[in-house]
């Protein structure tokens, strides 16, 4: 089966909300084994609408539609989807009862020229009842073409999809698409792509892609079969054979974070650590105190922004500041060294860099950073070089850093 998206909202195609609703619902029919072809936003426009509904249907045979279900003139998706089936709008009087029991409930009175309308519904269409909301959806079927009505609110559309539209669709699903990513850190898109190119370009069913995010990269395998048992079946040799190939750069697995990943080998181990920041002022802090339960071995973080900063918390030298400047192997060192030291941990981190946009010199160029990891009175220091803006630099400085100290304590 092929389905399709239509998100309708003058609001999605000015940039005010972000489109969250055709992510949500694509990954859900993925797992139905239903194949999204298309994705499409159209405007509170009843005459685009029905124009995307042709073309839609030409070209798929279930259509989901999101928005457009409130009390104003211009949310006119139902009546637009009935227009196009040559349907009649029909009141439901158990969604007006809803309708009025909602409304009462919150001490207001509902507005019948306005309100009353979200109780209608193109005539032989199935209800879909929002718990979460004033609007319900529908589903009309005609033939062997579903379309799917559902509101816009994402908190209204994420229970009415699971709890009412997934179990119909079922219907229409005679496969199932199962995902598996391995999350990869401290190795560039192009370098991981030419490290699995056999894998990628051999693989049909389960299928390889590589993508590039922004702090790590991620490598998705993808099989189809009749049941989810047999997808995962399908999986499980690739992912081995990608796990050997790529060992200890994979750092988890589909959702895993890697602040929860080394959390967790943290408390496991029992490795106490602090850390000293100065350019990602703090971000290591807090994504380290994002994992419950670090507090049993996060002892403290320190914003160490200024030189005076470094030399009074850390005991970093006014004479390695002097002679080598806050930027420099021999700063970041000394403050790895001086936040284990005087927090008394197993493990010391610090980083000291130019996130930008200004102060980078030829020498010293904006994305240079510093990072210095003590572990056990033992330390090194890596230097780094990261192109984007200063967001980038600082999330990108994190994220080495954490899995630098991932790296180091595996198997320890």
């Amino acid at each position: 089966m092929k389905a399709e998206i239509l998100c309708v909202g003058t609001e999605i195609l000015l940039g005010d909300i972000v489109n969250t609703n055709a992510q949500f619902i694509s990954k859900q029919l993925a797992d139905l084994g239903i194949e999204v072809f298309h994705q499409s936003v159209v405007g509170d426009n009843p005459e685009r609408l029905l124009e995307e509904l042709k073309n839609g249907f030409e070209r798929s045979d279930i259509i989901i539609t999101t928005g457009g279900l409130g009390p104003t003139q211009d949310d006119l998706t139902k009546e637009t989807g009935a227009r196009f089936l040559g349907r009649e709008l029909v009141l439901d009087k158990d969604s007006l009862e809803n309708l009025k029991k909602r409304f009462s409930s919150m001490g207001r009175s509902y507005l019948k020229g306005n309100n009353v309308k979200q109780a209608y519904f193109p005539k032989g269409s199935k209800i879909l009842p929002n718990p979460n909301g004033t609007a319900p959806g529908c589903i009309m079927e005609e033939g062997n073409k579903a379309l799917i009505i559902l509101p816009g609110p994402p908190k209204e559309v994420t229970p009415m999809f699971i709890n009412y539209v997934k179990p119909i669709l079922k219907k229409y699903s005679t496969r199932v698409i199962k995902s598996k990513t391995l999350r990869i850190c401290g190795i560039g898109e192009g370098i991981m792509a030419e490290m699995a190119s056999d894998i990628i370009k051999n693989s049909t069913n389960p299928t390889v892609a590589p993508y590039a995010k922004e702090e790590d990269t991620i490598l998705r395998i993808t099989a189809e079969a009749p049941t989810e048992n047999e997808a995962l079946d399908l999986i499980k040799p690739v992912e081995s054979r990608l796990k050997k190939i790529f060992g200890i750069n994979i750092y988890g697995e589909d959702n895993a974070k890697i602040e929860g990943v080394l959390g967790k080998m943290l408390v496991d181990k029992n490795y106490t650590i602090s850390s000293a920041e100065s350019c990602t002022g703090g971000l290591i802090a807090a994504k380290l105190v994002n994992y419950p339960g670090i507090s049993q071995v996060f002892k403290e973080g320190a914003v160490t922004y200024s030189n005076e900063a470094k030399m009074n918390r850390l005991g970093v030298k006014k004479s390695t500041l002097d002679k080598y400047s806050a930027v420099s192997y021999e700063t970041a060192k000394e403050m790895a060294e001086g936040i284990a030291r005087t927090s008394n941990t197993d493990i010391g981190i610090a980083t000291t860099g130019i996130a930008g946009p200004g102060g980078g010199s030829p020498g010293k160029p904006v994305g240079l950073v510093y990072i210095g990891l003590c572990i056990k009175g033992k330390t090194k220091v890596k230097k780094f070089q990261y192109p984007g803006n200063r967001a980038t630099v600082r999330k990108r400085a994190v994220m080495s850093a954490l899995d630098w100290i991932r790296r180091e304590i595996t198997d320890k």
